[in-house]
Order: C-alpha cells, then sequence, then structure tokens
C-alpha cells in the first residue's frame, strides 16, 4: 500500500467494485450460450448494430468539429460570464436523455423552434436517421470538451508562447503547436464521445423514435425485445458491454498517454 492509501479503503473500494461487476456477471451467466451466436447475427440485430457504428462515428466527427472549438474557447479565453457558459455546454452531462429528446424535438421537430423552417425548406430532421444523430451528439459532446478542455488547461500555455514570441499566428500555433500537444486527451474524448453516442437511448428514442433500419440503435432494439425475447436482449446487452469495455480501454490508454506528455 501506498502512505496515500490507508488499509481501511480496501473494504469500501472492494464493495464498489462488486457492486459494478456483480451485475455484468449476471448478464454473462443468464446469456444463452448455445444461442449466442444467432441471436446477435439476427438481421434485425445486424441492422440495429450498423445503424448504431455508423450514428456514433458520424455523431463523434460531429463532437470533434464542434468540441474542439469549444474546449480551446473555454479552456484559453477569459470572458464575463464564462462559467455560466460552460455550466450550459456541460448540462447534458446531468440532465435526464429524455428531457434532451424533447429540447430537440421542440426545436427540429415539425412544429419546433426551427423545424417550420426547416419544413419549408423541404428537410424533416424528427423521426430520421439525422434525428438519432443529433440526439448522440447532444449527449456525447461533453464529454468531449469535457475531456479536451482538461487536457489543454493540463499543458498550460507555455509552448503556444514560445511559438507566438516566434512571429507564428494564432492558427498556426494552434494547429502545430496546441493540437499536437493535447492530441492523446482529444482522442480519448473521441472514444469516450463514440461509446456514450453507442449507448444513447432516451433522447433517441423521444426525438427519433423506433424505425427499423432508419432510428432502431443497439439499445432501442435490447429495450424492445426484453419483452418479446428475454435471452435475445441479454445476448445483445452483453454485446454491448463488450464493446463498452473496449472502448473504455481505448480511452484509459489515451488518458494515460495524455499525462505522460504533461
Amino acid at each position: 500500500m501506498t502512505p496515500g492509501v490507508p488499509r481501511w479503503l480496501l473494504a469500501p473500494a472492494a464493495l464498489g467494485a462488486a457492486f459494478v461487476l456483480l451485475p455484468l456477471v449476471a448478464i454473462v451467466v443468464r446469456v444463452p450460450w448455445g444461442d449466442f451466436g444467432e441471436l446477435v447475427t439476427s438481421e434485425a440485430s445486424r441492422e440495429a448494430l450498423l445503424l448504431s457504428l455508423r450514428t456514433s462515428a458520424t455523431s463523434t466527427v460531429l463532437c470533434v468539429l464542434l468540441g474542439v472549438p469549444m474546449a480551446a474557447v473555454l479552456a484559453r479565453t477569459s470572458f464575463p460570464g464564462r462559467a455560466v457558459v460552460r455550466s450550459l455546454v456541460l448540462l447534458p452531462l446531468v440532465l435526464p436523455p429524455v428531457v434532451g429528446g424533447l429540447a430537440l424535438l421542440y426545436t427540429f421537430g415539425r412544429r419546433g423552434l426551427l423545424g417550420e423552417t426547416l419544413e419549408v425548406l423541404g428537410v424533416q430532421v424528427a423521426f430520421s436517421t439525422a434525428a438519432v444523430v443529433l440526439a448522440q451528439t447532444f449527449v456525447a459532446l461533453p464529454f468531449l470538451v469535457l475531456s479536451l478542455e482538461g487536457s489543454l488547461r493540463t499543458a498550460g500555455e507555455r509552448y503556444e508562447l514560445v511559438a507566438a514570441t516566434l512571429g507564428a499566428r494564432p492558427t498556426t500555433v494552434f494547429r502545430r503547436v496546441t493540437l499536437p500537444l493535447v492530441l492523446p486527451g482529444l482522442l480519448s474524448g473521441a472514444v469516450l464521445a463514440f461509446a456514450r453516442a453507442l449507448g444513447e437511448f432516451g433522447a433517441t428514442v423521444t426525438f427519433a423514435g423506433s424505425l427499423e433500419g432508419v432510428t432502431r440503435t443497439m439499445p432501442t432494439q435490447i429495450y424492445l425485445l426484453r419483452e418479446t425475447d428475454a435471452d435475445g436482449a441479454v445476448a445483445l446487452s452483453l454485446l454491448l458491454v463488450v464493446v463498452a469495455v473496449l472502448v473504455i480501454g481505448l480511452a484509459t490508454r489515451g488518458r494515460a498517454a495524455d499525462r505522460g506528455l504533461a
């Protein structure tokens, strides 16, 4: 044991680990292994998985395009109300997903804030694959912003200041110094955003619905199967758990590399 970790912490730490791991063990025990391959490769399951992977990848790209500038502004600039803006940006972390879905519906739905204008232009967002992407981006974006903002603050500004004194323009400094410096944190945040998007359910169902092959993602498929095919629901749940473990492993490696560069 290290000096900063007293032995009495072992008991509650073990209890917390058991609280997290035992439900996962219960899923593994409950899986009908004889039919596992057939259950996870059914046509509906394949469509749901492929749709989840496509939309999660797209939403991750959107998170990077929007989240990198947001994190840079929050970490490197000072302006009145920055704390309030930061709180609002991170709000989806604590907001119930269903509330997020309603907010998106009242924004992009047919009678929403922007929906009527989009309808005139012939664009329908709600209850489409685009709605899935928007819902996933809404809930996943704060993960990337929070991760990258932390990396930017940890890295400091000394290298950027040196580059600026040598005559580099702000865009050059950001592209050649800042981004390479925090790249592990960016990759870690992107992986976490992908994982959050892959597991999104509440906002997606509320805003996009459940249309097979169009908006029915893996979490939605699992939710529907739990009433009619419990074995299928358990098998798909285990598949998502495995994917989540792999994703978290990649994110952890990214954070470790980020600390090594700091």
